[in-house]
């Protein structure tokens, strides 16, 4: 037996709206049997924008029981049957937890509507149930209420068991098919695709554009693990509705996945990654020059697109940093804002500071040229090698002066110790705090990865 579903609601997501409306035809497999429909009262508020989208006002409902009152009848009516609904994964999420807090635990497979008629209907010029009902000749005198949309359903149903010649409806039934808990919009033969392998995978929208990047150890699987359970927030609900095609990239490695999706993340800036968009580290080692043409060594706020010499997580660690390099290299503290005080410098040689004018621009810009380049130095440069995507290659990460230069696949005959030769077979990318600090604690956690790089 299929309980065909339609519901109206006070918004998109489950554990923060209630249910207006709901209306179950139990359908045999042949023709509905059994036709059940009820106003509900949510317990709040019926916005303006629903109101005018369904019909339902605040006054309809007022009266009408609230949904615990009426769960007993609508258990009953489900248990046992397959859930079926136009975008099932919807109207499920908000009966099966509205259930929930009345009391009552559903159990049920699910068949989706949508995700069928796109197997057994192809080529329609929509699947939205209005538009595909409209072609089939299928009519809905009540379309966004429960009872009119419920009933055209289970009419475009009926087409579709009668239309399946391919067994799509049983082999969405199986017990290892994953048919129904797949989003609407997403054809099965982007999942069949996807490998076993490390990589980054690409969420899509209906206009290819990317929606959301994620790495994986093992992308079937984890691309599998966003669609598995009943989150019924509106951040799930919303990503779902959104995901049309999925693209991926194989890695040789886990940490190759993890710097790919880092660029391609700042490079895509998709809608649904909420992560790795902001800065990692907030505080910054810069140089200017200040009237006299003095250069200035200072520890300052990052900003976008600056480039510091050097960053730190915070002002403390920078100022610890900076207070090294002014007695390393004899830096005026004044010029340094270290100390800002109107007292007697407090550097190595005061009397002869550039503060009080005492040493000339070159010999102190020199210093600070010497500064900057001691820090360089003391900055490790190395490659990470490791496996490849195929038996005959290696991964190949490299990191210069403490910044990563880049990343790519090298022969695995390659010496690759070599840093000019390296560079000509590694893409340059740009890089952030998070991705060098993910590779240089990569490297202590697995030094025999490490190879050692000689600049000739």
């Amino acid at each position: 037996m299929y309980a065909i579903v339609d519901i109206e609601t006070t918004g998109g997501h489950a554990n923060a709206n209630g249910i207006t409306e709901i209306a179950i035809c139990i359908h045999n497999g042949h023709e509905v049997v059994q036709r059940y429909e009820t106003l509900v009262n949510p317990g709040v508020d019926i916005p303006v924008y629903i109101q005018a989208l369904t019909g339902i006002s605040n006054e309809m409902v007022r009266t009408a029981r609230p949904f615990k009152d009426v769960a007993y009848d609508i258990f009953n009516l489900l248990h046992g049957c397959i859930f079926v609904a136009h975008n099932v994964n919807f109207d499920h999420s908000f009966v099966k937890y509205h259930l929930a807090q009345a009391g009552y635990d559903l159990q049920c497979n699910k068949l989706c509507t949508v995700r069928l008629s796109r197997k057994i209907l192809p080529g329609m010029s929509s699947y939205s149930l209005g538009k595909l009902c409209h072609q089939l000749g299928i009519g809905n005198a009540a379309r966004h209420r429960a009872a009119g949309d419920a009933d055209a359903t289970a009419e475009l149903f009926t087409l579709l068991l009668n239309s399946d010649v391919h067994n799509h409806i049983p082999d969405a039934l199986k017990q290892r098919s994953k048919e129904q808990v797949l989003p609407p919009n997403l054809h099965r033969k982007f999942i069949d695709k996807l490998p076993a392998t490390p990589g980054v995978y690409y969420f899509h929208d209906n206009k290819g554009k990317v929606v959301y990047v994620g790495k994986a150890v093992n992308i079937k699987k984890r691309v599998a693990s966003h669609f598995a359970g009943n989150n019924s927030g509106a951040q799930r609900q919303e990503f779902m509705r959104h995901i049309h095609q999925i693209s991926f990239q194989e890695c040789g490695t886990e940490l190759m996945a993890l710097l790919t999706e880092a660029v391609e993340i700042k490079r895509l800036w998709p809608k649904f990654n909420r992560s790795q968009k902001q800065l990692e580290f907030n505080f910054g080692l810069y140089t200017y020059e200040d009237q006299r043409g003095y250069v200035r060594l200072v520890v300052d706020k990052r900003r976008k697109y600056s480039s510091p010499v050097h960053t730190c997580s915070s002002l403390l660690t920078g100022r610890a940093l900076l207070t090294r390099l002014i007695d390393a290299y004899e830096l005026c503290p004044k010029f340094c804002m270290v100390q800002t005080n109107a007292d007697t410098c407090t550097g190595t040689n005061a009397t002869q500071c550039a503060c009080s004018g005492n040493e000339t621009v070159a010999s102190y810009n020199q210093k600070v040229l010497n500064a900057i380049e001691g820090l360089k130095q003391a900055l490790p440069t190395f490659a990470i090698r490791d496996e490849g995507r195929k038996d005959d290659e290696h991964s190949c990460i490299l990191i210069e002066e403490g910044r990563l230069y880049g990343m790519g696949y090298i022969s695995h005959y390659m010496e690759a110790n070599n840093l000019a030769q390296l560079k000509n077979y590694l893409t340059p990318y740009p890089s952030n705090d998070y991705m060098r600090n993910m590779v240089i604690t990569h490297a202590e956690q697995f030094p025999w990865k490490k190879v050692e790089l000689v600049a000739v």
